[in-house]
């Protein structure tokens, strides 16, 4: 290696790599966090479906109770269970103004029924106030509506994944950063303002374009700031303090403001503030080393030396003004060498891709269908929110303590099968509430442990020379599956226990193509096409890194190639054969000669 050779991690020690200026910026991924809860899972409180019953103006008129006109006016029905119920979607057809002179106060079975026109809500199920839904009537036959609204959104993330990817790669981090967060704002505010299914499904298309940079910015800016060493300390409490913070408490500000348009309108407020991210943060160093602009780099670096009382050497930067220029050269060569179409080009490789392609988007569809489905538990949704959001916590410690032993191949299956087989035993218990609520909530814990380690699973395993636009089309690959999702959660109106049956078969079947996938713990990442297509041969299908150490590599990982959000992260090669810094909602860091690692709990498509 070139004595010579400096790069942005040489420059981080003399920076300062956790100081005052990195704890400002870790409390600023506060904001950020809260703002990624509101956008993802608002749209979930303002669509809940409230009890309903068809609504008969005469016995209103009448001024008789709820119950009272329930009693004369709703037939009974067997629902999914074979329990006998009322209906939500029926009356019955005959003369109310009549039976009420004549002093009939109770419904004959034999009378003939008829279709609902118009609905009375029990608003007290849905945080007292009217939805959208009891709001629009997407009630019985409109029922649908709120499904497809969640589909639309996460089509917009698709979009979106590759509009500001494109964006960040060529006008920065902290204008997309800045422009995500206005456009989420003025989405949540026109959201507040829909009369219509149409224009809700526009607005909520928007909101899914920025939903996942909105904080993934914000997320990257930080890290890369941070040494190594203290990645662990940010990375981790960011996501499990204040990603985990906001989702618990969201269901609470949901009963609190009462009003689903006032709640949507509340959201955009800290979106619209946090465009003041362009006077406050730093752009990304690295990607300024990437255009060139290494004066504006050492600019920043400077100021938060200077804040953090440190002093980084002429020397140092003259070395990394010099590493730059030669990175930019490479890098272009190299990118324009390869390209995504390469990984299917041999059969090893080909294989690797598509199976973590599945992976990621079963995992996609089961997450957010977790996340979702609360809404079908037989317990208050906004408490079962609350634990079911919370289990993010144990999720991300559980992994503090076991990915750096048990490696991502066999944690990997062995959590998705337990979220499969908690998901499925629902089945035993039909008519136990709590036993139900309780299988599907540790089905949820099981499937965020997994969905962190999915989330660099395939950074780690695609070669360097095209690791962004793998990563990139195995996320864009997962945003559709999720598009299926809500479709998924909506079977419920069928069987409440179907959604999690489903989300079970499709938890055990992407814990077995996780089986397929070679182990990355203690390996060399794959650098070249070549190296991606013998990565793994020598392991054989029993292989468990916690029984064989055999620890082969001291590499450490690169911040915007390993694990970061594709979307937005452009390859720079580097000139020796490392990967250096930092992984994207992962739980890697690789620091020499130790090997740490970070488990970070998605916010999640984390829904």
């Amino acid at each position: 290696m070139d004595s010579d050779y400096v790069d942005f991690d040489d420059v981080l020690p003399h920076v300062g790599e956790f100081g005052t200026y990195h704890w400002l910026l870790f409390f600023g991924l506060a904001p950020a966090a809260l703002n990624l809860a509101l956008i993802y899972f608002v749209q979930f409180f303002i669509t809940l479906q409230p009890q309903h019953w068809c609504a008969v103006a005469v016995l209103q008129d009448a001024g008789l109770s709820a119950e009272q006109r329930r009693a004369l006016s709703v037939p009974f029905t067997r629902n999914s269970l074979g329990a006998e119920v009322q209906s939500s979607c029926q009356v019955y057809d005959v003369d109310y103004l009549g039976l009420l002179q004549g002093g009939v106060t109770t419904a004959n079975t034999s009378w003939p029924v008829r279709d609902c026109h118009a609905w009375e809500y029990n608003i007290s199920t849905s945080g007292n106030y009217h939805s959208i839904v009891s709001e629009l009537n997407w009630v019985c036959e409109k029922e649908w509506y709120a499904t497809l609204a969640q589909s639309v959104f996460f089509l917009g993330a698709v979009f979106g994944g590759l509009l500001f990817g494109w964006a960040a790669d060529r006008y920065g981090r902290v204008p997309v950063l800045v422009a995500t967060n206005l456009l989420g704002g003025l989405a949540s505010l026109l959201t507040a303002l829909s009369t219509s299914l149409a224009d809700f499904l526009v607005y909520r298309f928007v909101a899914g374009m920025v939903f996942d940079n909105i904080f993934v910015m914000m997320y990257v800016l930080v890290l890369e700031y941070v040494g190594p060493l203290h990645r662990t300390l940010v990375a981790n409490l960011s996501i499990a303090l204040f990603y985990m913070g906001a989702t618990v408490a969201l269901p609470w500000l949901a009963i609190w403001v009462g009003n689903w348009r006032l709640l949507t309108a509340i959201s955009a407020v800290p979106m619209i503030v946090s465009c003041c991210a362009h006077w406050i943060l730093p752009e990304s160093a690295r990607w300024l080393l990437s255009q060139g602009r290494v004066k504006e780099t050492v600019k920043i670096l400077k100021t938060i030396a200077h804040l953090n009382g440190r002093f980084i050497p002429a020397k140092v930067l003259d070395g990394l003004e010099t590493t730059a220029q030669q990175e930019a050269e490479e890098a272009t060569s190299k990118q324009l060498s390869a390209s995504i179409f390469d990984l299917f080009k041999t059969p090893r490789l080909r294989r690797t891709t598509i199976a973590v392609s599945l992976l990621w988007m079963l995992l996609s569809i089961v997450y957010d269908g977790h996340a979702r489905n609360v809404a079908n538990l037989p317990l208050d949704v906004f408490v079962a929110f609350t634990v079911a959001s919370a289990t993010e916590l144990p999720a991300d410690l559980f992994l503090i303590l076991t990915l750096d032993r048990w490696g991502r191949r066999w944690l990997a299956f062995g959590t998705l099968v337990f979220s499969g087989f908690f998901s499925i035993l629902t089945l035993a218990f039909p008519d136990n509430a709590l036993a139900v609520a309780v299988l599907a909530i540790l089905g949820r814990f099981c499937v965020n442990i997994t969905y962190n380690i999915g989330l660099q699973y395939a950074a780690e395993l695609l070669p360097t020379v095209v690791r962004a636009q793998g990563v990139a089309g195995v996320h864009v690959a997962g945003y559709l599956a999720a598009l299926l999702s809500p479709a998924v959660v909506y079977m419920a109106t069928i069987n409440p226990l179907i959604p999690l049956v489903i989300l079970g078969v499709a938890s055990v079947a992407g814990g077995c193509i996780a089986l397929l996938l070679p182990e990355t713990l203690h390996r060399d990442l794959p650098q070249t096409i070549a190296d991606g297509e013998q990565f793994g041969k020598d392991q054989n299908f029993c292989y468990f890194p916690c029984l064989v150490q055999d620890k082969q590599s001291t590499q450490p990982l690169s911040l915007g190639e390993i694990g970061q959000q594709p979307s937005f992260i452009r390859h720079r090669a580097s000139m020796r054969a490392s990967l250096r810094g930092e992984t994207y909602r992962s739980s890697l860091i690789r620091h020499r000669p130790e090997v740490i690692y970070i488990p970070i709990v998605d916010f999640k498509m984390l829904p």
